[in-house]
């Protein structure tokens, strides 16, 4: 079985170190033979989550477009930016409105519950946007994702690649293949894929 992989970046910035290290991921992803959707949050674009606004004009369309592309795939890696020690609100808002789909067009529909997911960290400082990751680890973990236990964070983020946005540090590029082996591992045994 090929896995199928979504990939996107927490942060939309043209050049954000986040982009990138999904980049990376992407390439050693399909590298190990995964079929990988590279996405971009830009495309889906989602009012703030409020459940005033869900009672008078229903789920969004793109949060119900987010929540089919989750399910269709076996495995998910989401690369985030840290903002103010945490992960920024494009990230938590997507998660948010995607958690309020539970059907489409009349069937069931649970994006996360089951679903494997890995995480990426990156920041221009020396924590690597680790308290970024954690906070998203404990959010994907709430909502029934299973979070496998490989992480590449990345710090000094703008530093970090070369100009082919290859990983300098073989520590970051021999963590993120692992943490690809892994999740296609976890993904072949695990997977709740959907067919749409």
């Amino acid at each position: 079985m090929t896995p199928k992989i979504l990939v996107f970046a927490g942060s939309v910035r043209s050049g954000a170190y986040s982009g990138k290290t999904a980049d990376v991921a992407q390439h050693e992803l399909a590298r190990q033979g995964a079929d990988v959707t590279r996405i971009s949050l830009a495309d889906y674009p989602l009012p703030i989550m409020d459940e005033d606004l869900e009672t008078e004009k229903g789920i969004p369309e793109n949060a119900v477009k987010l929540a089919r592309l989750i399910a269709s795939h076996d495995a998910m890696l989401i690369a985030t930016p840290e903002y103010n020690g945490s992960m920024p609100p494009l990230v938590k808002n997507t998660i948010d409105w995607v958690s309020r789909v539970s059907e489409d067009g009349g069937k069931p529909l649970k994006p996360y519950p089951g679903k494997v997911v890995a995480i990426c960290s990156s920041s221009d400082g020396h924590f690597a946007g680790i308290r970024s990751a954690n906070h998203l680890r404990a959010v994907l973990a709430h909502i029934q994702m299973e979070v496998i236990a490989p992480q590449v964070s990345v710090p000094n983020a703008d530093k970090a690649f070369d100009d082919d946005g290859n990983f300098v540090a073989e520590r970051l590029t021999k963590g993120m293949q692992r943490l690809c082996r892994t999740l296609i591992e976890h993904a072949r045994l695990l997977s709740t894929r959907v067919e749409h």
